[in-house]
């Protein structure tokens, strides 16, 4: 589905992002993980088509992404930032709505199908009853099902997300990525999403991609990727990995007591 080829990438002068290679299979739940500054979001731009690349090319289903015009792309692929900003007195209805826009034709308005598709994508969401309330005055996870909600209506083939649950509290957090490892099994839609929280990325994700300092550390299974040496050496930090007792994914333990000291100067 989805081929990230020799990318190198960069801001201005600066270079993020070095000879990155992977594939993303169709139906995947991938998580891109990485200390602050390894080039994640960068990484996810690059992939959504919002950042050319200096060098390397993505393809997406068989075609270079550069030769696919933006309004075929967002019919295909649905990107959400970590921080949508929309403050104005919109329903959730109308939000969901705004999905079908790369489907409209020109000037023309929302036919009864859109207003289908959107009942659909709120259902699959999760966020039917909230159809008719204001998308300022629900709550964080509420709002997040939302926004995902909207994605849905694109009927993307590719979902991108960057940190989902950040600023959510663990039930919501736990909702939203049960909410998108269900559509990713049933709906057989592909997720790559950009995590900080390690231990909700190994439970969700079938595959992660590590990146430090801009460069691909390692690709694999949650398995293959979280050790405590890879994690160690990559976050600078002393862990334990275990293995969760109920999935049987890696789970990290930290010690304040095991890294006092280390980050004193920080700040």
């Amino acid at each position: 589905m989805l081929s990230i080829q020799n990318i190198t990438a960069g801001y201005d002068d600066k270079t993020v992002l070095h000879d990155i290679t992977a594939t993303v299979q169709a139906g995947q739940f991938i998580g891109i993980i990485g200390p602050n500054g390894s080039g994640k979001t960068t990484l996810l731009r690059i992939i959504s088509g919002i950042l050319k690349p200096l060098r390397g090319k993505i393809v997406f289903e068989g075609r270079e992404l550069e030769k696919i015009s933006r309004r075929e792309l967002t019919r295909k692929m649905a990107c959400l930032p970590q921080d949508v900003s929309i403050d104005l007195s919109f329903t959730v209805r109308q939000v969901t709505l705004m999905g079908r826009y790369p489907h409209l034709s020109r000037f023309g308005p929302h036919t009864q199908k859109d207003f289908d598709i959107a009942e659909q994508a709120m259902a699959l969401a999760d966020v039917s009853e909230l159809a008719g309330r204001l998308i300022t005055e629900i709550s964080g996870g509420e709002r997040q099902r939302a926004l995902i909600a909207m994605c849905l209506a694109q009927q993307p083939t590719l979902l991108l997300l960057d940190e989902p649950t950040s600023h959510l509290d663990i039930g919501h957090q736990l909702s939203v990525l049960g909410l998108l490892s269900r559509l990713n099994r049933q709906n057989e839609l592909a997720v790559i999403a950009v995590f900080h929280d390690l231990n909700l990325a190994c439970e969700y994700c079938q595959k992660l991609m590590l990146l430090n300092r801009g460069r691909l550390e390692a690709f694999g299974s949650p398995q293959e990727v979280v050790s405590k040496d890879m994690i160690e050496r990559v976050y600078e930090t002393e862990v334990v990995v275990q293995e969760n007792p109920r999935s049987g994914r890696p789970h990290i333990v930290i010690s304040a007591e095991e890294n006092k000291g280390k980050f004193d100067k920080i700040g």
